[in-house]
């Protein structure tokens, strides 16, 4: 009886041991801390509507969930090589019903696929050879067969700037690959740094491109414009992957300049 007294502890010890082992692994990417339970309040409706569509005729789908005056627009894959983005918005999407208090005077819109013809062909262009982020209206922009004989001459691009008009956002997030960094244009410094405090990704400054979107809403327009560079291997995580490592940037990018919590 005594003999079995002492081996109980021992063994007890062991157990937990092993299960403290297996349990604490180490963590390779931020994680959003202190995010309350989901309540029983209603679920956010998300309005979805086509629009415009695509040089190949494809539908541009643009999703918009909340209702306040603080509107955050972001988008993805304007160069159709670069898909990483598309299941990272469709999932911030998920969440923001999930957790719909992060939407009390706010709105978000959303492009997840800027650029439909490009994602279908694998192609960095439009189908007409044309780099949407190269053909938008500014002043260092340049005409040509690969940015477009004149700005905004690619349907997809009159989109971007449709829904930069019509909502009048309070910054913006373009998501990219494969630079692996946080970009920025415009008055975007602070949002820039908040973003790079929830991503394992450096801010660099990569300067404004000839007719690119954080030209023409950063630097024309003076809108906060982010350009999120995921890596290039990117696109081989599966999404829940993908969001916990990118989308506690995009949700410091919706609640700013508070903090995720």
């Amino acid at each position: 009886m005594n003999r079995k007294r002492s081996i109980i502890p021992l063994a007890c010890a062991l157990f937990a041991a092993l299960a403290l082992a297996g349990c604490y692994q180490p963590v390779d990417y931020p994680v959003i801390v202190d995010v309350p339970p989901p309540t029983a309040v209603t679920v956010p409706l998300v309005h979805r509507y086509i629009v415009g569509t695509s040089i190949e005729n494809r539908p541009i789908e643009c999703l918009v969930l909340g209702q306040g005056q603080d509107i955050t627009f972001i988008l993805a894959a304007i160069h159709g090589s670069e898909p990483a983005g598309i299941p990272l918005v469709h999932r911030l999407v998920r969440y923001l019903q999930q957790y719909p208090h992060l939407l009390q005077g706010r709105k978000v819109v959303l492009l997840p696929v800027a650029n439909p013809d490009g994602v279908t062909h694998n192609s960095r262009y439009n189908a007409r050879g044309v780099d949407l982020n190269r053909n938008f209206s500014t002043a260092n922009r340049i005409n040509s067969k690969r940015f477009g004989r004149t700005a905004l001459s690619e349907p997809e691009a009159r989109v971007i700037e449709q829904l930069i008009r019509q909502y009048a956002p309070d910054r913006i997030v373009s998501i990219h690959q494969p630079l692996a960094c946080i970009d920025y244009d415009g008055p975007a410094l602070a949002l820039a740094n908040r973003m790079a405090e929830y991503c394992n990704l450096p801010l660099i400054k990569l300067g404004a491109k000839p007719g690119s979107l954080g030209s023409y809403a950063g630097v024309t327009l003076r809108i906060p414009t982010i350009t999120l560079e995921l890596p290039h291997i990117a696109d081989r995580l599966n999404s829940e992957r993908l969001w916990q490592r990118y989308g506690p940037a995009l949700i410091a990018a919706v609640v700013y300049p508070d903090r995720v919590r």
